[in-house]
Parts: structure tokens; C-alpha cells; sequence
């Protein structure tokens, strides 16, 4: 992955950007505990790695309200996906897969909400707007994940979908190079700023 020089970002954005940043753990833990709560099968859920693919998301979507904004937007798309794709594994249907990223949009609310107040009225929406657009597009590749993964396994077993250790393999090893291109990511925006 290639990161190019940023682009300048309004004061707002940066400062919803940051406060991401500052709530990632405490949204990522409210994110799994709301959709551990959903199921029964615990078991399943953590086979997936589910908190360090959320961790994952949160922490893109603060560099998406940011400067880096472009050169987050391909990473984004891949680990929204990599949702959708996980979220089929674990037997989901896809108003469920809609569900579980939907909620991520309710804890922004709350813990940006202060923040978001706080700004120039002529700033706050356009701020919210921008926010709802990357969740949006995060709801909407998760669903593509889920479809892609859900096709893809009927005409791999002859219209019966199984999971396979292989193909929970590739997942996680998605999942890791995706953290490998965040890493890069934390490092350019930590340097601009």
C-alpha cells in the first residue's frame, strides 16, 4: 500500500478524527458486548476474532473523517468486507450483518455527541453528514462481503454452505494484513500531526 502526502482536513474533522482515536477501545468494547449479547454461540464469535476486527474498523473510522481520508478508503473497504465475510461464517443473515454495523452509528452518537455540540452550528452537521456517509459505505460493503462469501460458498459445495478451515484461515489472514496497512496508516498520521 502506497500513502501519499494527506490532505488538509477542516479543525472539525480532525477533532472528530481524534476523538475516535481516544474512544477506540471503549467503543470497541461496547461494539462486542452489544453483539455478544445478540448471540448465544460465544464460541463462535471468538473464533473470528471479532473484537480485533471491530478494534479494526473503529480505528479506520477515525482516519476516514481525517486527512488520510483517501488513502484509507480502499483499507476501509477491504475490512468492511472482511465484516460482511466473517459475518456469513458465523451463520448470520444479512439484516443481521445491517444490524451489527448499524449499531456502530448509536455509540458514535453517545460519545461523540459533546463534541459534536460543541462545534460552530454552521460545522455540525456537515460533520454528522460526513460520519453517516462513512458508516453508510461501511453498512454497504459489509453487505457485498456478506453476499460475495454467501455465493461463493453455494457454488463451492455444491449448493450447501459449510465453512472450512481453509476459508476461516484466509479470513484471519485478512484480517492481519489489513491491521499491517492500519499500522502504516497510525504511522503517516501520527507524523502529519
Amino acid at each position: 500500500m502506497t500513502i501519499s502526502p494527506g490532505r488538509p482536513s477542516a479543525p472539525t474533522l480532525l477533532a472528530v478524527g481524534r476523538g475516535i482515536a481516544a474512544a477506540r477501545d471503549d467503543l470497541t468494547d461496547a461494539w462486542v458486548e452489544w453483539i455478544t449479547n445478540r448471540h448465544t454461540d460465544g464460541a463462535a464469535l471468538e473464533s473470528f476474532k471479532l473484537p480485533r476486527t471491530l478494534r479494526l474498523i473503529v480505528a479506520l473510522l477515525g482516519h476516514m473523517t481525517g486527512p488520510l481520508r483517501r488513502e484509507t478508503r480502499e483499507t476501509w473497504y477491504a475490512a468492511t468486507e472482511l465484516f460482511g465475510r466473517l459475518a456469513e461464517s458465523r451463520g448470520l443473515s444479512a439484516g443481521e450483518v445491517v444490524d451489527e454495523f448499524q449499531h456502530v452509528r448509536g455509540l458514535l452518537i453517545v460519545e461523540l455527541g459533546d463534541l459534536i455540540v460543541a462545534m460552530p452550528a454552521r460545522q455540525q452537521l456537515p460533520t454528522v453528514l460526513r460520519l453517516n456517509g462513512v458508516v453508510d459505505s461501511g453498512v454497504s460493503n459489509a453487505v457485498v462481503g456478506y453476499t460475495d462469501a454467501l455465493v461463493a460458498k453455494m457454488f463451492s459445495r455444491d449448493g450447501v454452505p459449510v465453512p472450512t478451515a481453509d476459508s476461516l484461515k484466509e479470513l484471519l489472514g485478512q484480517l492481519h494484513g489489513l491491521e499491517a496497512e492500519l499500522h502504516l496508516l497510525d504511522e503517516r498520521s501520527a507524523s502529519a500531526g
